[in-house]
């Protein structure tokens, strides 16, 4: 009887957590911009087509006041905000321009501010630095006081990125072999200062530095208890944090210094670009399963339109991110899908 009794107990609990995966809803969600000025007709129109393709969450680039007016009409479609704020990268910021011993400093000793590796906006702030981390800080804060916000989603929280995607090289003319100083970056004078506090040495005189384990995790300690005090503040306030983040965690930690899997997000959204690594649709798949295997919160597969337009490469890329874990996709960006893209979420909504 009691054998009997044990039996149907676990029949039951494999039928509900059979049921509850049934259940388990595959979000949709995309990046967008809101611009500086608030337009609501606009944002009535963007809204309605969001809705139309089955996307139920938006991450926004705005200010706090713009988002506040964006958060009602989106709740009229059930759809979720985010508020995407630039981290650590700060091009344009009015208040850290004023103070250039903010930005983070390359092996060469070139200033981020004086010296923008790449691009022009590429005006990279300095985690050793105090006040940069709490200018960095009191920027969250203020989308932790937006009512209704589903996250502080944070992006470019990193370094610049020491080695660029295969694909992305020829763009700037660069051949990036190894670790190249122009593009190294992480030593700033305090930086420099507590690592020979406690090993006795100066990483600016390591003859290979990318081969000192100690300098590399040193560098990424400092991004990853910025990125958790973060979410200590944010989760006394009951707000959550989640993060656009580069593919996996040790493919970020090589290329951007950046250990995701240390943080304590709430979701993170991988940028799964496999064009920029001239990799194959298999390869969103793998980034995806390994993300989901490193980390206990929700992995949300970040997929590039731009590169997703040949045959049924965007559909494959949704259903190989949902195989492999993914709780969702976050699309760069959905305003930039073509007819035959938005009719593939059209066709899957109902179906992941």
């Amino acid at each position: 009887m009691i054998k009997k009794i044990v039996f149907s107990i676990c029949v039951l609990f494999c039928l509900s957590c059979s049921n509850r995966e049934k259940n388990k809803v595959f979000t949709f969600s995309t990046w967008t911009g809101a611009g500086k000025d608030f337009d609501k007709k606009t944002w009535e129109k963007k809204i309605s087509f969001y809705d139309s393709l089955g996307i139920s969450e938006i991450l926004v680039s705005g200010s706090p006041s713009v988002l506040e007016k964006i958060i009602p009409i989106a709740n009229e479609k059930n759809i979720k905000v985010h508020g995407w704020m630039w981290t650590v990268n700060r091009p344009g910021d009015t208040i850290a321009n004023k103070n250039p011993e903010w930005y983070s400093v390359n092996r060469n000793g070139d200033n981020s501010l004086e010296y923008r590796a790449y691009v022009d906006y590429y005006q990279w702030l300095s985690p050793f630095h105090p006040d940069a981390r709490q200018h960095i800080i009191n920027n969250a804060k203020k989308l932790m006081n937006v009512k209704g916000l589903a996250s502080i989603h944070l992006d470019y929280v990193r370094y610049p990125d020491v080695i660029l995607g295969a694909d992305l090289q020829p763009k700037y003319n660069i051949v990036q072999e190894n670790e190249m100083p122009q593009y190294d970056y992480g030593y700033h004078p305090i930086a420099r200062k507590k690592f020979k506090e406690i090993f006795n040495k100066d990483p600016i005189d390591f003859k290979n530095p990318e081969l000192s384990t100690e300098w590399r995790q040193f560098r990424l300690n400092a991004i990853t208890t910025l990125v958790n005090e973060i979410i200590d503040i944010a989760h006394s306030k009951n707000k959550k944090v989640t993060a656009a983040v580069f593919p996996f965690p040790e493919m970020s930690r090589q290329m951007v210094r950046q250990a995701w899997d240390d943080w304590n997000l709430d979701a993170a959204y991988p940028m799964l670009y496999q064009n920029f690594y001239r990799e194959n649709i298999n390869w969103i798949g793998f980034a995806t399963k390994q993300g989901v295997n490193d980390v206990n919160f929700p992995i949300f597969s970040g997929l590039y339109v731009g590169a997703l337009k040949e045959s049924n490469d965007f559909e494959e890329a949704i259903i190989i991110s949902k195989e492999n874990g993914a709780s969702g996709i976050s699309i760069f960006t959905a305003d930039g899908l073509n007819k035959e893209q938005q009719a593939v979420l059209v066709k899957l909504k109902n179906k992941l």
